[in-house]
């Protein structure tokens, strides 16, 4: 059976795409990038902000890297208020809950975002494990924050079921073992499907979800 439900945050929790969008689009205008649509989903969606910034603008110094992304962040954050959990996150969490799961945040996103967005989305107590880029030697894709929270809750691979809606996220779960639902929240189900999810759903009130926890319970 299924003895903890590991989730992503952008994305997942929430559809926080079209918060992040506009704000790379300010922060990279000033260099000759320009983020479109397409762009983002392709180049930045899943990735950490420090790991964008060093890929886009490689010429910058460290610290100017960090003053752009702290800045884009920053912009971020100011717009937290507007974001709503997806439909049906509550109550399948409850859900799995009651059902004596651990619940568990798994994210690139840095702290700072993390405190913004979940007291934004009332989900602040809703995880007894959180997983911070900053506290894993590597970030999405890599493995490294999805078996830290395999050590964290004590739940082996097998019996833990992660939620992502990035190629970067799911490749990260799955090499930690993990089975993993696409959630289709920004990516086409094709694409999570082939990053390794053996399952879509577009948000949290799709039927096969709650069959999913009934049939590990049983």
């Amino acid at each position: 059976m299924y003895r903890a439900l590991l989730f992503d945050l952008d994305g997942t929790l929430a559809e926080t795409d079209s918060l992040h969008l506009p704000t790379w689009v300010d922060a990279l205008e000033a260099y000759g990038v320009e983020v479109d649509e397409e762009f983002y989903r392709d180049r930045i969606s899943g990735r950490s902000t420090g790991e964008i910034v060093r890929e886009l603008l490689p010429d910058l110094t460290d610290e100017q890297g960090r003053s752009i992304g702290d800045a884009k962040e920053a912009s971020f954050r100011e717009r937290a208020s507007e974001l709503e959990p997806l439909p049906g996150l509550f109550d399948f969490v409850m859900q799995g809950r009651k059902q004596g799961m651990h619940i568990a945040l798994v994210t690139n996103a840095p702290e700072e975002n993390v405190e913004a967005i979940l007291p934004a989305l009332k989900l602040r107590d809703f995880f007894d494990v959180v997983v911070l880029a900053d506290e894993v030697e590597a970030v999405k894709p890599h493995p490294a924050p999805y078996r830290a929270a395999l050590n964290k809750t004590g739940v082996p691979a097998e019996e833990a079921l992660a939620f992502e809606d990035s190629v970067s996220g799911i490749t990260s779960s799955v090499a930690a073992g993990i089975p993993t639902v696409g959630i289709a929240s920004s990516q086409a189900p094709a694409t999570l499907l082939a990053a390794g999810a053996f399952t879509t759903a577009k948000d949290f009130t799709d039927p096969q979800l709650r069959d999913l926890l009934w049939s590990r319970s049983l």
